[in-house]
């Protein structure tokens, strides 16, 4: 019952911080963990359980991603495919054992690329700048490594399309928020046809999601972006810690 109840205020939380500042995977990836769910089986089913948010916010964005006219979008939706595909696979053949020793490293790099984002995004735009295919070629990566585990690929997107010369915030966002989706969804498919997705812990957690996710745009009004970065920060650093402790 605990476990349970666990799981549904960390999915309800998580959709609430996607919509506002992302990062919904520091809250739901280790909530399953602590439920009992295996570390492969935990991030699996935590992807199930975020992925329809992030498609339906691209929907939100469907006017600014159609007046998208600098990328070729049907080429980054399928190099996203493929690097989603890769990483999910590789997640399939990782030991649970091994993986286990890589969370805390890998929440390390998340959290810490989570708290450093708008700056890193800043700076990476003002010494470099990307041409279309290699804007292409690092968003393959981004989308392996997002298939794989996923903590802070916004961040990462974000910093890539800004290096690339896009300036549209709403246009980045529903990019992000499409390409996300759609490396989550070919995750999944994987995730669902190599057995790793525990079904109850993760339709509890993906209708809480959900809820979460439509509240947040309310939410959004009353409590600053600024805070909820810092409160996903501050649990990402605490998580971090725990695993590190406890490996």
């Amino acid at each position: 019952m605990l476990s349970t109840l666990l799981l549904i205020v960390a999915a309800y939380a998580a959709g609430v911080v996607n919509a506002v500042a992302g990062g919904g995977s520091f809250l739901t990836f280790p909530a399953l963990v602590f439920a009992g769910v295996p570390p492969v089986a935990a991030n699996a089913t935590s992807t199930v359980a975020v992925c329809p948010g992030a498609l339906a916010g691209a929907y939100g964005y469907r006017n600014e991603l159609s007046k998208l006219t600098e990328i070729d979008l049907p080429a980054f939706i399928g190099i996203s495919l493929v690097g989603g595909l890769l990483g999910a696979l590789l997640l399939l053949w990782t030991p649970d054992a091994t993986f286990a020793v890589l969370i805390p490293w890998l929440l390390l790099f998340a959290t810490a690329l989570f708290a450093a984002g708008p700056k890193l995004a800043a700076c990476i735009r003002r010494k470099t700048r990307l041409g279309p295919v290699g804007v292409l070629v690092v968003q393959f990566f981004i989308a392996v490594y997002g298939g794989y585990f996923g903590g802070g690929i916004g961040i990462l997107m974000l910093a890539t399309f800004g290096v690339f010369g896009l300036r549209d915030i709403h246009a980045m966002n529903g990019l992000k928020s499409l390409l996300s989706g759609c490396l989550n969804a070919i995750a999944v498919v994987a995730f669902v046809a190599g057995g790793a997705v525990y079904w109850t812990e993760a339709l509890i957690m993906l209708v809480a999601c959900v809820a979460g996710g439509y509240s947040g745009a309310r939410i959004a009004r009353r409590i600053p972006p600024a805070y909820l970065r810092k409160f996903i920060i501050l649990v990402g650093s605490a998580m971090t810690v725990y695993f590190f402790l406890t490996k």
